[in-house]
């Protein structure tokens, strides 16, 4: 397969992918036999510079500095190409993000600070973006119909495919399918925020939030939430998180609970709950168990978050 030239339709067609990990550079010990599991080596005159897995460093007691994450240019650029690298380091640089290029047969590979990682793919879904002419594809968020469960679990197992906790493949149906179908069954369910992300015809992100309680009141638990793997860092979880809380405050809602990653939900305003006197269900979740407290909420409220049955019988 030739690869492409032209800068412009490589931008366009850049589609940035995170691999899972971390990763480190590492002078490899003088005359040492090579293991499995190194990623890329570069032979200088100083000595060979590998890159492998972090855990696989620390497994060897290897000295690194750099700590990375590593994102996968997903179009197949020609070796010949002019421009590419240059767009995508000033488009990085701008942001302050350090960027080091591996330049592979099919693609290119980026190596950034771990803690860059998610601010970079928007980057780069933004660079791409730019590079086309065609306008962006409209968002259309609405409630759920019957008609769209297929769909929604469809996208739901492949948005779950690798697991949230571990990073590794989930093997056989991940477990948040399951639990979404008994959502939508249960006593507990809510039709208004159970909400579809839309684009051109396709369902493309879902998000439900189902009745909760701490003690006698009555509270919103949100999740599961999901967005179609080609789509991901493309604004539409975000996008059905605000419409989440717009709805809730306008139908008098008092707070929403989730477990999720606090350093990604702390923008929207959820705290740790126990910082708000909600315990999590299970202490365990510690930081990651959080609560958002809407425009109505009474305040002084202590207790045990209480899920819909259907996460009881996780």
């Amino acid at each position: 397969m030739t690869g492409e030239k032209d800068i412009r339709t490589l931008l366009a067609l850049t589609h940035p992918v995170l691999r899972q990990g971390e990763y480190v550079y590492v002078l490899w010990p003088y005359g040492r036999p090579l293991v499995p599991g190194i990623e890329a080596a570069v032979r200088e005159a100083e000595g060979l510079t590998v890159v492998l897995p972090r855990d696989e460093a620390d497994r060897l007691a290897l000295r690194y500095d750099f700590v990375a994450a590593w994102i996968t240019l997903q179009v197949h650029s020609s070796l010949e190409a002019i421009g590419l690298t240059a767009a995508v380091s000033a488009a990085l640089t701008d942001a302050r993000i350090s960027c080091n290029v591996l330049a592979g047969f099919h693609h290119d590979h980026l190596l950034i600070p771990v803690a860059d990682a998610d601010r970079a793919l928007e980057i780069l879904h933004e660079l791409a973006a730019a590079s086309t002419d065609k306008p962006a594809p409209q968002l259309i968020l609405r409630n759920e119909q019957p008609a769209d469960r297929p769909a929604i679990v469809e996208l739901t197992a492949a948005a779950f495919s690798v697991s949230p906790v571990t990073g590794l493949p989930v093997d056989g149906e991940p477990a948040e399918v399951g639990l979404l179908k008994q959502l939508f069954d249960c006593e507990e369910y809510l039709p208004e925020f159970s909400i579809v992300a839309e684009q051109n015809g396709e369902v493309v992100g879902h998000v439900i939030s189902t009745r909760g309680w701490v003690g006698d009141l009555g509270l919103l638990g949100l999740g599961p939430i999901g967005v179609v793997p080609r789509l991901q860092r493309h604004g539409i979880g975000s996008a059905l998180i605000q419409e989440t809380v717009s709805r809730a405050n306008a139908a008098g809602e008092r707070g929403i609970a989730l477990l999720g990653r606090p350093d990604y939900y702390s923008r929207f305003g959820f705290v740790p709950s126990v910082s708000l006197g909600i315990e999590p269900p299970q202490a365990e979740c510690g930081d990651a168990f959080q609560f958002l407290p809407l425009a109505v909420w009474p305040g002084g409220i202590h207790g045990t978050f209480r899920y819909a049955g259907p996460f009881e019988r996780l």
